[in-house]
C-alpha cells in the first residue's frame, strides 16, 4: 500500500498537489535550516564583539565544504534512487543508498582528521589574524574536529529518505537537529549561561547534528521493510552501473559546492582588509540573504524526485509541467522578498547587531546582495533539473560559470571599483548571466526530450 502511495505521488496525482507535497516539507526544512544557520550570527552577535562574530564568518566556509560531501553521495546516490525507482529497479535502489551512506560515513571521518591536523594553515587561508584566530580555532574544534562526520551524516540521510518521496520524514530529520541548535544557542553562548561565545555556538551545532542523526537511524529501524533506503554494509560495496550513476551527478554537484567554498574564502579575504566591523557585517548580510536563497533551494531539492522518477518513467510532459509550476512560484517569491529586503535592509541588520558600523556597512551590502535573489532561484532549479535527470555535465558547467568565469573575476574588478561594496554586487552580475543561461538550457532539453525522448525510455521501447 505505500508503495502505491508512493507511485501515486510520483505518477498520477496533478502537478501543483505533488510539487507542493514534496516542496512544502522541505521549504519549511530549509527555512528551519535558516533559523538554525543565522541563530549562532542572532546570539553571537548579541556579545557586541565584532570578533566573535567574525569568527562565525571566517569559519562558514569550512561548513560549507560539508557539502561537497553531502552533493557527491547525497545528490548523487539521491538522484540515483529516484531514477532506478522509476525504471522500478528496487534493488539498486537498496545499493544506491548504501553505497551513498558508507563513502558518506568514511570521507566525514577523512574530513575532520585533516582539518585538524592541517589547523593552522586553514586558519591562514580562510584569512583570520592575531585578532580572530583564536575565536576562530575554538568554533571549528566543536564543528568540524569533533561535527563533521554528524554534520555530514544528517543531510545525506536526509537526502536518501526525500529519494523515496519521504520528504515529510527528511524535513523532521532535519528539523528536529535546528530546532535543538536554537535552544542551546543562548544556553552555551550568552553570559547568564556558559559564556562560551563562538566555541559555544560550535558545541550547540556539534550536539543537534548529533540528535538529527539519531532521528534518521531510529527512522529506519522502525520503517525496516518498508523503506528502500539500506544502511546494509555488504549492499555498500561498489558496482559500476551504480558508481557511474552516483558519481556521474555527485561529482559536479560537490565540485560546485567546492567552488562555492572558494568563492566565500576570496569573499572572507577581501573584506577582512576593512577590518572586524566589516566582517561581521558582510557575514550578516550574507546569513540573511540565504533565507530566501534556501527556500529557493528547497523548492529545488523537493522537486528532484519528482523529476528523477519520471524521467526515469520516460514521462517527459508531466517532467515539464513540473519545472514549470515549480519555476513560476519561485520566481513570484523571490521578487517579493527582493523589494522587501531592498527597503528594509537597516532594520534588518540591526537585528543581529547594534553596532553603529556595522550597521552602516550591512544595509548596504545587503541591499546590494539582494538583487540576485529573483535570478538566483532559475539558476537552484535549472541545476535541480539537471541533478535529477542525472546530466552532470550541466550542473558542472553551471558551477564553473558561476565561481570561475563569473562572480569571482567580479570581486577582483568591481572590489577595486568599489571598495568593499563592490564585492557584494558580484553575485548579482553572475545570476543574471546564469539566469538567462539556465532559461535557454531548459528550453533545449526539453525540446530534446520532446522529439528523443529520456534514455531509460529508448531502453523499453
Amino acid at each position: 500500500m505505500e508503495h502505491v502511495q508512493k507511485s501515486a505521488l510520483f505518477e498520477t496525482m496533478p502537478i501543483p498537489r505533488a510539487v507542493l507535497a514534496l516542496s512544502v516539507p522541505t521549504v519549511l526544512s530549509s527555512l528551519v535550516m535558516v533559523l538554525y544557520n543565522l541563530a549562532d550570527t542572532y546570539f553571537v552577535g548579541r556579545l557586541n564583539d565584532p570578533v566573535q562574530n567574525s569568527a562565525v564568518t571566517l569559519a562558514a566556509p569550512v561548513l560549507l565544504a560539508f557539502n561537497a560531501v553531502n552533493n557527491l553521495f547525497g545528490v548523487g546516490a539521491s538522484s540515483m534512487m529516484s531514477r532506478a525507482l522509476g525504471s522500478k529497479n528496487f534493488d539498486t535502489v537498496r545499493r544506491s543508498s548504501a553505497f551513498g551512506f558508507y563513502c558518506a560515513l568514511i570521507c566525514g571521518a577523512l574530513f575532520s582528521v585533516a582539518a585538524t591536523l592541517f589547523r593552522p594553515a586553514l586558519l591562514v587561508l580562510l584569512g583570520a589574524d592575531a585578532v580572530t584566530t583564536q575565536a576562530t580555532s575554538q568554533y571549528l574544534h566543536w564543528t568540524v574536529t569533533f561535527g563533521a562526520v554528524p554534520a555530514i551524516l544528517n543531510v545525506v540521510l536526509a537526502y536518501l529518505v526525500r529519494a523515496e518521496g519521504a520528504t515529510l520524514h527528511a524535513s523532521i530529520g532535519t528539523m528536529s537537529g535546528c530546532a535543538l541548535n536554537i535552544v542551546l544557542d543562548p544556553i552555551f553562548i550568552l553570559s547568564w549561561g556558559l559564556d562560551m561565545g563562538a566555541a559555544g555556538a560550535g558545541l550547540a551545532t556539534f550536539l543537534s547534528n548529533c540528535v538529527a542523526c539519531l532521528y534518521f537511524f531510529v527512522l529506519l529501524l522502525v520503517r525496516r521493510g518498508r523503506t528502500y533506503v539500506c544502511l546494509n554494509p555488504a549492499l555498500a560495496r561498489p558496482q559500476g552501473a551504480i558508481v557511474r550513476g552516483v558519481f556521474g551527478v555527485g561529482v559536479p554537484a560537490s565540485i560546485q559546492n567546492l567552488l562555492n567554498v572558494t568563492g566565500m574564502t576570496v569573499l572572507n579575504n577581501f573584506t577582512s582588509v576593512f577590518g572586524p566591523d566589516a566582517i561581521a557585517a558582510m557575514g550578516i548580510s550574507y546569513k540573511i540573504s540565504m533565507i530566501p536563497m534556501y527556500i529557493a533551494m528547497g523548492v529545488s531539492q523537493g522537486l528532484m524526485p519528482l523529476v528523477s522518477y519520471n524521467y526515469g518513467a520516460g514521462n517527459v510532459p508531466r517532467l515539464k509541467r513540473a519545472v514549470l509550476f515549480a519555476a513560476k512560484i519561485s520566481l513570484a517569491f523571490m521578487t517579493a522578498v527582493t523589494v522587501c529586503y531592498f527597503f528594509a535592509s537597516g532594520t534588518l541588520v540591526g537585528l543581529f547587531m547594534k553596532t553603529e558600523a556595522v550597521v552602516a556597512y550591512g544595509s548596504r551590502l545587503l541591499r546590494y546582495m539582494c538583487l540576485a535573489q529573483p535570478f538566483l532561484c532559475l539558476d537552484f532549479l535549472a541545476v535541480g533539473v539537471f541533478q535529477a535527470c542525472g546530466l552532470g555535465r550541466y550542473s558542472l558547467l553551471f558551477a564553473v560559470l558561476r565561481k570561475i568565469v563569473l562572480e569571482i573575476p567580479a570581486l577582483y574588478v568591481l572590489n577595486r571599483l568599489f571598495p568593499l561594496y563592490g564585492l557584494a554586487c558580484a553575485q548579482p552580475v553572475a545570476e543574471v548571466v546564469l539566469a538567462g543561461a539556465a532559461v535557454i538550457i531548459l528550453a533545449r532539453l526539453f525540446r530534446r526530450m520532446d522529439a528523443e525522448g529520456t534514455p531509460l525510455a529508448q531502453g523499453r521501447r
